[in-house]
């Protein structure tokens, strides 16, 4: 087999287009109260497929939290929950009417209209939302922000405001968009210059505006809108029902203040404030799932207590300090090092929940040290506030003549991937992080292990007790055992790529793979040539249906469970359901992208939104954009920038956050070099493309 460069031409032509969008609608109508879903067993929960892939939430209650919690309320009745998509919000009020679902769980607000057509349960969240407006246009009060069009999409919440705007003000004019439009399309519509101004949720609002240089947040347009889960009207029992699960647990958002809180506060409200770092130790989004270490440890512990998460990133140590003196968030999770230097200066902490050594990081063709006196002359980087600046000062103390380069907003894993690039000559890191990363990398290595442990704890303030003494009892509880241990090898041990071993080789009168009139079958359907998606199969799972990776993508295809689910398939091990389920899923990826980009790039772009998520895609684009680069085009142009995405400078400024962006670019260049290599070998043999 032969690996080359492709034109793409020629995957233009190679390369079928796509088909429309592939989705399990109902498979039953029902229209009943409480009793009759009962009979059933089946909750059917409503939601717009993908909706819980807004961004990395920086602040705020994720939204699975509330799936979950919906999750938890159907099985407290009694029964099944079963989640049920549309393509968009516009459609779940019919959806539910009409019997093919029983309720709305989204970011769902609450308005006149849709309280004409649906019943609301008690709110689960309360959001101001907030006009969206050009750097260029001065004023802070509608008042003095002169005649504007204000653009919002048709039958939402921000219709119902931008028309109550416009009883008031004679200089606002309303332009309607398709019910359809996102949150993301209409800040396009006023930063391209179409429209004047925009509304949008401020829950929402932080993230997204890292997209749009020219666009500021406005006044507040609507206080305390309601967003609520909603059912038919004539179901009042399921309503009460649910009202009254949503009410003794604790089911809501209220908005969020700055406070200093201990455990009978944080009770009260349901939820943990967590302060953290956008990190692969601590958390990250990856497939549009929410991870990391800290934040799953954190979550079991929230969830054993009843209650929700709620995420405030920062970006440095004394960042996440300062936000937990002003009362910010409640604790501090982030792989936080207990040292002298931090317990002088009032910080506190929880017992440890992990033991670490601190590393020398090197090249991997280095000889590792023979002493620590080797150091003498070699310069260490580390980041300038972190806990490694006091070791490495404590070797100079002892004569080791070791310069330390302090780096303002560094991360371990930026200085790592500049010591493997010949940037810096050493680094600093705790083990588990240096064992992170050698589950992706085999560039760099330790060279040498400083002399003694370090402790790993939660970050708390002197005024939180009785929260210390119940992260106490849950690290006694669990520190070590059954879900800690599982935990840790998941993010510290397991490889997160499949490693490269003997390629698999394909030869005369042998098929490519076990799978290929599974596949071709499948690929007439979905339109994909078919060979692509065996060199996809061989880059995910070498043909094996029971591999699982780190986050828990399943089968052929390594498709995620809740993935394969949004597409109506349950079980991706099972080989066809898993080679289905990830041809809808490449499928529906490719249709995220611009109709304007060529079918290679598509295929590019839909190939690299499979690997990492189309999120972080299209942070890449919006990167390439700025850095002058083509955003159309994968190679050498969008690639280029998601390599960036790894660095903190860039991953603050993304609205998806930190990735590893060298994965995707990976998986995208071997897959096509793979294809080709398919592609000649089916020519040069007459194999056909039609299954036997």
């Amino acid at each position: 087999m032969t690996n080359h460069p492709v034109t793409t031409a020629l995957l233009a032509v190679l390369t079928l287009a796509l088909l429309a969008g592939c989705g399990q609608g109902p498979d039953y109508t029902e229209t009943g109260d409480l009793e009759a879903l009962q009979e059933r067993g089946v909750l059917r929960l409503a939601a717009p497929r993908f909706d819980e892939e807004q961004a990395l939430v920086r602040e705020g209650v994720p939204l699975q939290e509330f799936r979950e919690q919906a999750e938890a309320a159907a099985e407290a009745l009694g029964l099944e929950p079963r989640w049920v998509y549309t393509d968009g919000t516009g459609e779940l009020a019919d959806l539910v009417n009409d019997g093919g679902a029983d309720m709305i769980v989204s970011n769902y607000s609450v308005t006149e209209a849709r309280g004409e057509a649906l019943a609301f349960c008690t709110p689960v969240a309360v959001i101001d939302e907030y006009l969206v407006v050009p750097d260029s246009r001065e004023g802070d009060d509608l008042a003095d922000l002169g005649a504007m069009t204000l653009a919002v999409p048709e039958g939402t919440a921000y219709a119902e405001t931008a028309e109550e705007l416009a009883d008031r003000f004679d200089t606002i004019k309303v332009e309607t968009l398709p019910g359809d439009t996102s949150d993301a399309g209409l800040l396009e519509a006023v930063a391209d210059g179409r429209y004047g101004a925009t509304i949008v949720d401020g829950n929402m609002l932080e993230s997204l505006l890292l997209d749009y240089d020219g666009l500021r947040r406005g006044p507040v347009v609507k206080e305390r809108r309601r967003i609520a889960w909603a059912v038919r009207q004539d179901n009042p029992v399921l309503r009460a029902a649910i009202n009254e699960f949503i009410v003794s647990h604790h089911v809501s958002a209220s908005v969020q203040t700055r406070v200093q809180r201990d455990w009978a506060a944080i009770k009260e409200e349901g939820v943990l404030r967590v302060i953290t770092s956008n990190n692969p130790a601590s958390y990250f989004l990856w497939r549009g799932e929410l991870m990391g270490f800290d934040y799953d440890l954190i979550r079991h512990f929230a969830k054993q207590h009843g209650l929700r998460v709620r995420m405030v990133v920062r970006n440095s140590a004394s960042e996440m300090f300062q936000a937990l003196e002003e009362g910010a968030g409640d604790v501090i999770a982030a792989s936080m090092t207990v040292t002298e230097e931090r317990q002088r200066a009032g910080w506190h902490f929880s017992k440890r929940y992990l033991e670490v050594r601190e590393q020398i990081i090197g090249p991997a063709d280095e000889d590792p040290l023979e002493s620590v006196e080797e150091l003498a002359g070699r310069t260490v980087a580390v980041a300038a506030d972190s806990a490694f600046v006091d070791s490495l000062e404590r070797l100079r103390e002892r004569g080791i003549d070791v310069t330390v380069r302090r780096e303002e907003g560094a991360t371990s894993e930026m200085l790592i991937q500049q010591v493997a690039d010949g940037e810096v000559d050493l680094t600093l890191v705790d083990s588990h992080l240096a064992a992170l990363e050698s589950t992706y990398r085999d560039d760099i290595q330790p060279l040498w292990t400083l002399e003694g442990d370090r402790d790993i704890a939660w970050g708390l303030r002197a005024n939180q007790p009785r929260l210390k003494k119940q992260l106490d009892a849950y690290i006694s509880r669990h520190y070590k055992g059954l879900f800690y241990n599982v935990t840790f090898n998941r993010y510290f041990k397991e490889p997160k790529t499949i490693r490269l071993h003997e390629e698999y080789r394909v030869e005369a009168g042998k098929e490519i793979s076990p799978y290929d009139d599974l596949i071709k079958e499948y690929a007439l359907e979905y339109g994909f040539d078919w060979r692509l998606v065996v060199s996809q199969m061989y880059q995910e799972s070498r043909f094996n249906p029971d591999a699982r990776s780190f986050a828990g993508a399943q089968g052929l295809m390594q498709v995620m469970p809740r993935t394969a689910r949004q597409f109506g398939f349950s079980d991706p091990h099972d080989p066809e359901q898993g080679i289905a389920a990830g041809m809808a899923y490449l499928q529906w990826l490719e249709d995220r992208f611009p109709q304007r980009l060529e079918l290679a790039q598509k295929l590019y772009f839909g190939l690299a939104a499979y690997n990492a998520g189309a999120g972080h895609v299209e942070d890449a684009r919006r990167l390439a954009q700025r850095l002058g680069k083509d955003p159309d085009v994968w190679f050498d142009n969008v690639e280029t920038a998601m390599l960036l995405l790894s660095r903190p400078q860039y991953a603050r400024q993304a609205r998806f956050g930190y990735v590893r962006g060298s994965e995707p670019v990976k998986y995208v260049r071997e897959i096509r070099n793979r294809y080709l290599g398919y592609v000649e070998f089916t020519v040069e043999n007459n194999i056909s493309a039609q299954p036997d």
